[in-house]
């Protein structure tokens, strides 16, 4: 633990140092803002009062499209099937049967916990402005407290897309960014699974909640919309209000570094702070139901088209492409993970295919709206045997207990698709460019300047889950305590914790 701990350490110190020499140069060339910079935010909008005589040449305030409405109800459902059943499916085959229902149980309590949240103060810190007396840069991390308890939101508001005069019902936009908000902390229990008590999961959720997942989603992905700039004074003002990321053009389409880096870095930091299982690398801890992870992959992969396609958050031929992007990056992952592992372990298995396609849908999540189709199979293609990797070869040899491989295959796969995004992004490589809202149209791409800004996310991705999940993680288990007695984790945590069974004999 020791070895994996300050290797970390070095990696992180030697990141952001690298960043910070190259920040200078990047400030200047970071001067559009980007054309579907993942997943919106909210331009303050309910409708303004119309003046008693209106301009005849004033435009109309923009109305939601019925055709829009519609799919983001339809990708809301979609990215809500994702964690219940498919994720609590997915890790609970993975386990032993005397888990199961453990998992089950975290995962659906953890999905209406966050959502009860989200509503009361997290899409408000998440997804509005910092106020003044804030000031600073603490605004450009934490948003402001005017909507919580989703105060001031009618059927009548309205939320920015990515195009100018499109927008879409805010009430939608608060209910798919819940689903978001719900997966993410959801994904950190495959790292601790079978050993942590159900009062000390629920308390760490709700801090990493607040104080990683929050700042990282107001970071990467909040701005006023694009009808906001006309020209590059309204653009700096846009940028002086956006989160920090996004004002430092970092691309996340669907949640690389918001969902995946963040939650994988968080599954690495509880697994060195738990230790390992009882047994760990002493005895045999196969999957109980690789049937059940089957049809739980298969979830996700249906219900990813709603997080990926859902977050360009029209009905468009962004979407589509975004769409066609999710469905061949896991097609190839899922046969290029299958086909290393038949290389090196003689057969391919259903666990090989089922992780290479979630490995599939994490690098490409960042990316799907971004890069075209051939970009989509070299990422989905790329990021397997890396996974694949990690969590044979850089797992054993550090020793650490991440029990369903969260880290190897949402951390590793994050960054490796954030990183693989500014690359695939040109328009010479097939991806859409870069778009200047004060232009326009499609700006001049920089490779160089792009892929900087994506180290960035990944880095503060890194950093702030890191520190918070350890302090968070330190302060549980001074107070309530983190592990379940060893007596309980034998019997196993169904009957333990929860009083019940998955299954009778």
């Amino acid at each position: 633990m020791k070895k994996l701990l300050s290797t970390f350490a070095l990696i992180s110190f030697l990141c952001l140092n690298f960043l910070g020499m190259t920040s200078a140069s990047f400030a200047d060339e970071a001067t559009s803002v980007k054309a579907a910079d993942a997943v919106t935010l909210v331009a303050d909008a309910t409708p303004a009062e119309k003046p008693a005589e209106a301009k005849k040449d004033e435009p109309p305030a923009p109305v939601p499209n019925k055709g829009d409405t519609s799919w983001m109800i339809v990708a809301t459902l979609l990215v809500t099937l994702m964690t219940i059943p498919g994720l609590a499916l997915f890790y609970g085959g993975l386990v032993r049967s005397k888990n199961m229902l453990s998992v089950l149980m975290q995962t659906f309590v953890i999905f209406s916990l966050c959502g009860v949240l989200w509503a009361i103060y997290g899409y408000s810190v998440a997804f509005s402005g910092g106020t003044d007396i804030q000031g600073g840069m603490f605004h450009q991390v934490f948003g402001g407290l005017s909507k919580v308890f989703l105060g001031g939101i009618t059927p009548d508001s309205v939320a920015a897309t990515f195009s100018k005069g499109v927008v879409i019902p805010e009430y939608i936009f608060v209910a798919f960014q819940l689903t978001f908000a719900a997966i993410t902390p959801a994904l950190i229990i495959g790292a601790f699974a079978e050993r942590m008590k159900f009062s000390a999961i629920l308390l760490f959720i709700g801090l990493w909640f607040t104080f990683a997942y929050l700042p990282m989603a107001h970071m990467v992905w909040y701005w006023d919309g694009p009808d906001a700039i006309t020209s590059a004074k309204t653009l700096e003002t846009v940028s002086a209000n956006a989160g920090w990321l996004w004002a430092k053009g970092a691309l996340d389409f669907a949640g690389g570094t918001v969902v995946h880096i963040n939650a994988g870095i968080a599954a690495l930091v509880a697994a060195l702070v738990l230790g390992k299982r009882i047994g760990y690398g002493k005895e045999a801890m196969p999957p109980h139901s690789l049937t059940l992870t089957m049809v739980g992959a298969s979830l996700l992969w249906v219900g990813w088209f709603g997080f990926n396609a859902g977050s360009n958050l029209e009905a468009t031929g962004l979407a589509a492409l975004a769409f066609v992007n999710t469905m061949l990056a896991t097609a190839a992952a899922t046969l290029s993970w299958m086909a290393f592992e038949w290389i090196l372990k003689s057969k391919p298995s259903m666990l090989g295919a089922a992780s290479g396609a979630v490995a599939g849908l994490v690098a490409i999540t960042p990316a799907c709206g971004f890069v075209g189709p051939m970009g989509a199979l070299i990422i989905g293609a790329g990021v397997a045997p890396l996974c694949l990797f990690f969590v044979s070869k850089v797992k054993s040899a550090f020793g650490y207990d991440d029990t369903l491989d969260v880290f190897g295959v949402h951390g590793i796969g994050g960054i490796f698709g954030a990183i693989m995004t500014g690359i695939f992004v040109s328009p010479a490589l097939g991806g859409t460019g870069v778009y200047d809202y004060v232009a326009n149209k499609v700006a001049d791409y920089d490779m160089h300047a792009q892929v900087i800004s994506q180290l960035w996310a990944v880095g503060t991705a890194i950093v702030v889950s890191a520190v918070v999940s350890y302090v968070a993680l330190k302060l549980i288990d001074l107070t309530i305590g983190l592990r379940v007695k060893p007596d309980a984790e034998r019997e196993g945590l169904d009957i333990a914790e929860h009083g019940e069974q998955a299954y009778h004999k």
